[in-house]
């Protein structure tokens, strides 16, 4: 089964434009620096993410978007609570890099 794991990000506004480059290509990085604890590789699936378009007006402040797929919720919630590269990334952020994130996941399919 496939978890679906979508991050939404709003920087702070105080970051340089070089800041905030860093901050997305750390996020970017993940899909490479996220290794598995038995495999030895990348288990992040698939893994999209950019700065928002939308013309539609809503979108709360958030300006950048992620989505990460994983194959299994034991993988989601590694990635969450274990991996280094990843609750290394999580406390560079909260260093005042995000002023505000939402996350959601979900399992394809799953309505209930």
């Amino acid at each position: 089964m496939t978890i679906v794991h979508i991050v939404l990000f709003k920087p702070n506004p105080s970051l340089t434009k070089n800041q905030v480059k860093e901050l997305y290509n750390d996020m970017t990085n993940l899909k490479n620096t996220c290794i598995h604890p038995t495999t030895k590789q990348p288990y992040i699936t698939s893994f999209k993410g950019g700065k928002d378009n939308s013309p539609e007006g809503k979108q709360g402040g958030f300006e950048y978007g992620f989505v990460v797929e994983f194959e299994s919720t034991q993988d989601r919630d590694y990635y969450l609570n274990d991996d280094p590269s990843h609750q290394a990334f999580v406390a560079k952020i909260k260093k005042g890099l995000v002023d505000d994130a939402r996350v959601l996941d979900f399992e394809p399919g799953v309505a209930e």
